[in-house]
């Protein structure tokens, strides 16, 4: 981690005869705890300052800003280079671009999604998308990604493949640039911050939903923010947490607080970072409702970390948190991020012609007068959808069940060409164009075993940032297992790949070792991470071509099939 290196100093606080006993760790943010730390006492009147309790909850500083923000703004430079250069290749509409691209066009005419020619995809390879039918059409994904897809074709007109994918590029830009902070916050290292970003910008799984304008990169986007938002909260959270406490303890001076004072500890309302992921949340369940999971599980990590920070500051019943935080997080942020999804709705609601927007007033329901009929009409669309989502089960060529994901069993290939050798120009027989959502298999290899080291810190060690990361890991992807005849895709893992990214940069960091390793340690866990990611570079540079749609030789792209099932 280098010799700017944040330390982490975990505290077990216990009553003590004359005091409060501190049991004291220092580690790196990315080690063990270490065995031989010695304890120390700490008089009654410093157990409860607001420094004391500071230290506590929330450990060593920062990193540098500065650093901070130059590793995720390279990274995220890098991943806007990657993502946007020839973003508008191939010039036509690929694999699910015809129908989220197609919708979002009609968000920009109508509000609503409308029907569509069989040819439509040849008029939007032509310039000329202006082709729609009077009448709606029934779809089965919320509207917030469609939206966005539509803001760049505003942009940039809805006729260019680079206006209908802008939204997309920057979207998995942005997703680089916050898991740079993210992974610097949770780390304390803005080299291990940097680490992530560019794990996240050269992968090719990432890659290709970013350079495509299918809905789930803008699931990955929101979610992100909101774990963003959440880890915010729990910072700020935990300084409110302390300056209340220590307001308490001033009514004690020079003596251990009474047992009533820190009984339950105080009510922590308001939590602005809270609702902001509540609104992130939101719109996340407004592009795909698979992000439901990811409201059930952020919503109870971020209690578990409430009550786990009252519990590390002394209050003796730590458990009513689950009352405290528990109870106001509910009644917050699934409120507002209800809302937040309904106003996601608003095209649909504010039209008479979309699909199914007046099947209330053909079909009463007495007793339910008092619910308006757009609001009936909606509660059936979406049982209509349920329905459809949870019966789909037709055979497609790159369906992928959700045990292949994390060995890229079955990427998905969303284009393939064979164009003319002669005008091609790729300098043999046979020339191939490609997109195909295969991950760089060094990253994904590479987490996958990962993943048993967190689980190992976080049941053995009980490290906090093991559990967050792994709960994005689970939020995204234990949820396919419940259906097992459904048709999957690989690239539905997109929504947690930057969890595996940031489990791939945990490992690292410990491969990196304690700032206090000797430094012949430290010199070869470098030598090895920077081994590592010279290699995850080069095997990146040399997919690119099949993650872009370059023309290449049918040789080279055999080369870079490496399994049967990639085809």
């Amino acid at each position: 981690m280098g010799s700017g290196d944040s330390l982490l100093l975990k505290f077990t606080l216990q009553p003590y005869a004359t005091g409060y006993r501190v049991e004291r760790v220092t580690q790196p943010l990315t080690s063990a705890p270490a065995r031989d730390s010695a304890p120390r006492v700490l008089a009654p009147e410093r157990a409860f300052t607001e420094e004391s309790l500071l230290l506590r909850l929330l450990g060593a500083a920062l990193p540098s800003r500065y650093w901070t923000w130059a590793a995720a703004l390279g990274t995220a430079l890098l991943a806007g280079v990657l993502r946007f250069v020839r973003l508008d290749e191939p010039g036509t509409l690929v694999f699910d671009e015809t129908y989220y691209v197609k919708d979002a066009f009609s968000y920009l005419v109508s509000g609503y999604e409308r029907a569509w020619p069989e040819d439509a995809n040849d008029s939007f390879a032509s310039g000329e998308p202006n082709v729609l039918l009077e009448g709606p059409e029934y779809v089965v994904h919320p509207p917030v990604g469609k939206w966005m897809i539509a803001f760049g074709m505003a942009l940039f007109g809805p006729g260019s493949s680079f206006g209908w994918r802008f939204s997309a590029a920057l979207a998995g830009t942005l997703t680089v640039l916050m898991i740079a902070l993210i992974a610097s916050r949770l780390f304390r290292s803005a080299l291990l911050g940097g680490v992530a970003g560019l794990l996240l910008a050269v992968d090719g799984h990432h890659l290709v939903l970013s350079r495509t304008s299918l809905l789930d990169i803008f699931l990955t986007f929101w979610v992100v923010a909101a774990f963003g938002a959440l880890l915010l909260d729990r910072s700020d959270g935990r300084r409110r947490l302390a300056r209340k406490l220590a307001r308490t303890a001033r009514r004690f001076p020079g003596s251990i607080p009474e047992r009533g004072a820190l009984a339950t500890g105080p009510w922590l309302l308001w939590r602005p970072w809270r609702l902001a992921a509540a609104v992130c949340l939101g719109l996340a369940v407004g592009t795909k409702w698979s992000a439901l999971a990811f409201v059930a599980v952020f919503g109870i990590m971020t209690v578990l970390w409430d009550v786990s920070a009252r519990r590390v500051a002394g209050i003796r019943y730590w458990q009513a948190g689950l009352l405290k935080d528990g109870v106001p997080a509910f009644l917050t942020m699934i409120p507002l991020a209800a809302a937040t999804y309904l106003a996601t709705w608003t095209g649909w609601l504010l039209s008479s012609a979309a699909y199914g927007r007046q099947w209330a007033q053909s079909n009463p329901a007495p007793g339910l007068e008092w619910i308006p009929d757009p609001l009936r009409s909606l509660a059936e669309y979406h049982r209509s959808a349920y329905a459809f989502h949870n019966g789909l089960s037709s055979e497609h060529s790159y369906e992928a069940s959700a045990w292949t994901w994390l060995f890229m069993g079955r990427p998905t290939s969303f284009y393939y060409e064979s164009p003319d050798a002669q005008q091609a120009g790729c300098g043999a027989d046979t020339c191939t164009s490609a997109i195909t959502s295969v991950g760089n298999p060094l990253i994904w290899w590479a987490a996958l075993l990962s993943l048993g080291v967190l689980l190992a810190y976080w049941l053995g060690r009980r490290d906090w940032r093991a559990g967050a990361v792994l709960s994005g890991i689970a939020a995204g992807y234990l949820p396919w297992f419940a259906f097992p005849d459904r048709t999957m895709f690989y690239f539905y893992a997109v929504s947690f790949v930057p969890f595996l990214v940031l489990a791939l940069t945990f490992t690292l960091g410990l491969v990196l070792g304690r700032a206090t390793d000797p430094p012949q340690r430290r010199r070869r866990g470098a030598i090895i991470a920077a081994c590592f990611l010279a290699a995850v570079v080069l095997v990146s540079a040399f997919f690119y071509p099949v993650w872009t749609a370059e023309i290449i030789p049918y040789s080279d792209w055999r080369l870079r099939i490496w399994m049967p099932s990639w085809i």
